[in-house]
């Protein structure tokens, strides 16, 4: 069974810039569309991006689109997300999601998760 496991967060400035890693152990996720949600304290976790199991479609989150990218290397069993010009409101807990089918809203909709990682914006 695939596992996920993601890293790069940590804590940055407003404007600055993280590239947030997703490694996939245990089985391939060439043939799975990936996503991004987050989650703040007192929230509830919320899509941020997803991208199709080839890597050509992509969809992102209103209050991320343009300054978000998200990327899938079915090579290296990686998916990335690059993140610029962070806001304070970006703060929160990052994981990734894989499969089976790419969705938008529902974290119901995947159904394999990592731990997250931490991403703190300082205004």
């Amino acid at each position: 069974q695939v596992q996920l496991v993601e890293s790069g967060g940590g804590l940055v400035q407003a404007g600055d810039s993280l590239r947030l890693s997703c490694a996939a152990s245990g089985g391939s996720i060439s043939s799975r569309p990936m996503a991004w949600f987050r989650q703040a304290p007192g929230k509830e976790r919320e899509f941020v991006a997803a991208i199709s199991w080839s890597g050509s479609t992509t969809r992102y989150s209103d209050s991320v689109k343009g300054r978000f990218t998200i990327s899938k290397d079915n090579v290296k069993n990686l998916v990335v997300l690059q993140m610029n010009s962070l806001k304070p409101e970006d703060t929160a807990v990052y994981y990734c999601a894989a499969g089976p089918l790419m969705a938008t809203s529902g974290t119901n909709r995947y159904d394999t998760w990592g731990q997250g990682t931490q991403v703190t914006v300082s205004s």
